[in-house]
This record gives structure tokens, C-alpha cells and sequence, in this order.
């Protein structure tokens, strides 16, 4: 059992960071800086950001960002998703937390430099009219598409599986709106009513779809190439994510709620265990929080 738990422990690192037993280089980094960067402890984004039901909203935003055509297109041309989906979601990871708990100069580097990866993605595809159009990865419409369904999966997730958010989630949408402005979206959301308003006017306008690339997309999130230890609790919390999603965009990917015949199954119960058990093998503290507060200490702050 002891050999069993420590696999699991190997494992998740090694999905998460892209190594097993070392913190990946970049994380100490996260020590350095001379000031306190855009988040500092007991802020919603901390909150947010520092549980485990990030792992549901990871999933349901790479479902979400699959309906607009635009986005996908750019994933599916020039993106190493299928070749590599552990790389590239470590690279997310890395982005994330170092916006979340890193100095401004790092936050600002670590976006200008997926800004750069971005500059060569471009290409065409058809719209959720039929229409062909061009695509680039950094037009300000799709960054906004991104953000949102982002910031909208986070906190969607957290609601359902997470801890009260200091400030509520207008807080969590007004400070990680900062992300959306180093990313390049102007006059992001600043709270959740607006965001969803925002979210649900692509809906309305018809500019999402659901295509053979858009199953392609949701078969291979359904069933990624992970470690045998993992999957049992990657169906439970890819089922939390589809259970998560607003209805109309549930219907949208050609996705259902699990049920055992007309009964539903518990899901919230069962994402809260594996989350759980997920946050026992990885720890209440990740290494990234830990030397952010590390800089914060050196600062003078309290934390």
C-alpha cells in the first residue's frame, strides 16, 4: 500500500510539473523578485489557486476553449496537446502559478514569453457560420475567449468542491482579471455577472460549435495517456468537470451528466474524495506557494 501511495505521489508530480521527484527548476525562482507581485496571501486568488479543485477546472477550461473554433484551430495546428499534453500542460502550470504567486517582473516575463510562443500560431478556419476566416493566436478576441472560459472554469469549480473565497467571486474575477491584461485582453470582466454575460454572448451570437475536431478534442481530454494509477481518479474528476459545465454548453460538446440508468450518479461526493486523496499525496502546501512566501518573508511582508 505504502509502494502504491508513493507511485500515486510520483505520478501526480510528474503529470503536474513534467518531473517526478525534483521541484522543477523554475519554482525557487518563484523566491526571487523585490517586491510582493499582483497576489499576496488571503487574497481570492491564493484561495482559489492553492486547492484542488483547480485540477476540475483545468479540465472543464480545455473543454469550454474547445467550442470556439478559432481557439481550437490554433491548438489543433500548431499545439503539442496530442504529442505531448503532460508538456504542454506543465507549461500551463508554470504560467499560472508564476502569475499567482510570483514578483511582477517574473508574472510580466512569464507572459510576455507565451506571447511569443504565440506569435507564430496562425492559420484559418471556418466559424460557428460557416464562415472561413483567419486566426491569430494573439487577436485580442480569442485571448478574451481564452481568459474567460478560464477564469470561468476556475471558479466555477471552486464553488462546487472549494473553500469560502476571501471577497466572494467577484474578488477571484477582479484579480486574476490581471492575467487577462498581461495576456493582452483589454477591459477584462472585474466580476462574475459581467464575465458571464461576456461568456454566454458567444453562445448567443452563434460563434461556438461543436465538429469532428471539437469530439476529437473532447475524446482525447476523456482519455489522455496517463499512468495506469491515475486513471481511475482522472474518470472521476473528468465526470466533475462535464457535471460542472452550464447545461447549454454541456449539450454543445455532446456531453452528459453520468447516470446509472435514470439514476444520477454522486459525483460532487465522489470529486470530493479523489480530491482528497490528491491533496494528501501532493501536500497542503505546493512548493510554489511555499517560496513565494519565502520572497514575501524576505520582503517584510507577513506570511
Amino acid at each position: 500500500m505504502r509502494n502504491a501511495f508513493r507511485d500515486l505521489q510520483s505520478e501526480l508530480r510528474r503529470t503536474f510539473t513534467g518531473t517526478r521527484d525534483a521541484v522543477p527548476e523554475w519554482v525557487p525562482l518563484l523566491a526571487s523578485g523585490d517586491d510582493a507581485g499582483y497576489h499576496l496571501p488571503g487574497s481570492a486568488v491564493w484561495a482559489v489557486h492553492g486547492d484542488m479543485p483547480t485540477i476540475v477546472a483545468g479540465i472543464r477550461a480545455l473543454l469550454m476553449q474547445a467550442l470556439h473554433p478559432g481557439a481550437l484551430a490554433g491548438v489543433h495546428d500548431h499545439s503539442r496537446f496530442h504529442d505531448d499534453p503532460l508538456g504542454r500542460l506543465a507549461g500551463t502550470i508554470r504560467w499560472i502559478f508564476t502569475v499567482t504567486y510570483g514578483s511582477t517582473d517574473a508574472a510580466r516575463g512569464a507572459s510576455a514569453w507565451v506571447l511569443r510562443l504565440h506569435e507564430s500560431v496562425r492559420g484559418s478556419y471556418v466559424d460557428g457560420h460557416g464562415t472561413a476566416r483567419t486566426y491569430a493566436a494573439n487577436d485580442p478576441e480569442l485571448l478574451r475567449w481564452v481568459h474567460i472560459a478560464f477564469t470561468d472554469a476556475f471558479l466555477s469549480a471552486h464553488k462546487l468542491w472549494g473553500r469560502p473565497i476571501p471577497g466572494g467571486p467577484d474578488a477571484y474575477v477582479r484579480e486574476w482579471s490581471q492575467a487577462g491584461r498581461l495576456m493582452g485582453v483589454s477591459a477584462p470582466p472585474l466580476s462574475e455577472a459581467e464575465m458571464r454575460q461576456q461568456l454566454d454572448r458567444w453562445y448567443e451570437d452563434g460563434e461556438l460549435r461543436n465538429d469532428e475536431r471539437v469530439a476529437e478534442t473532447v475524446a482525447f481530454i476523456r482519455d489522455p495517456p496517463l499512468h495506469p494509477i491515475l486513471r481511475p481518479g482522472y474518470r472521476v474528476l473528468f465526470a466533475a468537470a462535464v457535471a460542472s459545465l452550464e447545461p447549454k454548453y454541456r449539450e454543445l460538446l455532446g456531453l452528459r451528466t453520468p447516470r446509472l440508468g435514470p439514476f444520477p450518479l454522486p459525483v460532487v461526493l465522489a470529486t470530493r474524495l479523489t480530491l482528497a486523496v490528491v491533496r494528501l499525496a501532493l501536500g497542503q502546501v505546493g512548493p510554489s506557494e511555499q517560496a513565494a512566501r519565502d520572497r514575501l518573508r524576505r520582503l517584510g511582508y507577513q506570511a
